[in-house]
């Protein structure tokens, strides 16, 4: 597979893409004392500058540049500067002689530990392979996870081109695995019946997979019987019946998804393990989502034919005694306001006296 899926940063990944910020800078270009060390072993000012360039790049960038001396300037002037240079310029001068920095990026691989990609291929190609096979994702992402786990484990990074196409490789091989693993799974007749679904009956404008896809679109008592045939009719194809607990439940979404959302034109040219791998996913997820849909109508039918109904009728009823409970209401109110102006201490507001009860016991009041 070629870079053309790469963004633009990843396709420039290995690179400098402008200046590095001053928290980059002080985390991968601060020298510490091993560095200032192994700088200082080296003669001439450009040679220096030119190893502590090379050894805090490849920090920064997971690779050693083709030309160190085309650093960004806030880089050379960051080293130089903790290397007590006063003119960074002369960084120039350095790689003049032929092999001087390979040498010295030899030199810094080795102390650093830095392993070449060819030594670490076949592993991150099996770890890549896991990474397809359980999630699915696309190749930007897998591109990404790749970089990282290579820097993880101080792997030199290798070409954009050369990265990407593992990538494919192994996301390519990961997807006919899947699509082989379902396709196994179905007999002859299974396969038929999965076909079947993509063929548009005699008089039908539609698939029979575009029919039994579609869920219920209204709420009314002919539209329930209808989601409970459909899911019998669903049930009956017997996919749901097949073990495919050994694929990954992200792999078998995505592919389901591919198979309701997809057009049956679309799915016809497929070979055919992607093609019946495609459709068996779809029919096993379509097998619950029937069922679903059946339940979630009849959930709202309850609410809002039945419930809803009986609740009218109860308040109908209610509205009916308002007048009766109005008028007790009034007589209670009134029985009240006896109670408390014969029972209670009367109190003068002007004068603030307060003055017993009219009457002092219940059978008085």
């Amino acid at each position: 597979m070629a870079v053309e899926f790469l963004s633009g940063e990843q396709a420039g990944y290995g690179a400098f893409v402008g200046a590095p910020s001053r928290a980059e800078l002080e985390r991968y270009f601060f020298l510490d004392d091993a560095d200032r060390e192994a700088v200082q072993a080296k003669r001439r000012a450009h040679n220096r500058l030119g190893y502590a360039v090379q050894l805090a790049s490849v920090r920064f960038l997971g690779r050693f540049m083709a030309d160190p001396r085309q650093v960004p300037a806030e880089v050379a002037e960051y080293l130089a500067e903790q290397l007590e240079f006063a003119d960074p310029s002369c960084l120039k001068e350095y790689g003049e002689r032929d092999g001087t920095a390979r040498s010295h990026a030899g030199e810094i691989q080795e102390g650093g530990g830095w392993r070449d990609f060819a030594e670490v291929s076949a592993e991150l190609s099996e770890w890549l392979d896991a990474r397809a096979w359980t999630t699915g994702d696309g190749p930007k992402a897998l591109f990404d996870a790749a970089a990282g786990w290579l820097r993880e484990q101080r792997v030199l990074l290798p070409g954009a081109t050369r990265l990407s196409r593992l990538v494919g490789n192994v996301r390519e091989a990961a997807n006919q695995r899947l699509w082989d693993t379902l396709y196994g799974l179905l007999n002859v007749g299974q396969r038929a019946v999965l076909d079947s679904l993509l063929t548009v009956p005699a008089g039908a404008r539609v698939s029979e997979l575009d029919r039994l896809r579609r869920g219920p679109v209204r709420v009314s008592g002919p539209q329930m019987k209808w989601s409970l045939d459909r899911a019998e009719e669903i049930a009956d194809l017997g996919m749901g019946e097949l073990d495919v607990s050994g694929i990954p439940p992200r792999r078998l979404a995505e592919l389901s998804r591919y198979g309701v959302d997809g057009k049956a034109t679309l799915l016809k040219r497929h070979n055919d393990s992607r093609r019946l791998a495609t459709l068996l996913a779809t029919a096993v997820h379509l097998t619950t989502r029937a069922v679903d849909d059946a339940l979630d109508l009849l959930e709202v039918l309850i609410a809002t034919k039945l419930l809803a109904k009986a609740e009218r009728e109860t308040a109908k009823e209610k509205m009916k005694t308002l007048p009766r409970v109005e008028r007790a209401g009034a007589k209670l109110a009134t029985a009240f306001q006896v109670v408390f102006d014969t029972t209670a201490e009367q109190v003068d507001t002007d004068t603030g006296e307060i003055s017993p009860p009219k009457v002092e016991t219940l059978t008085a009041m």
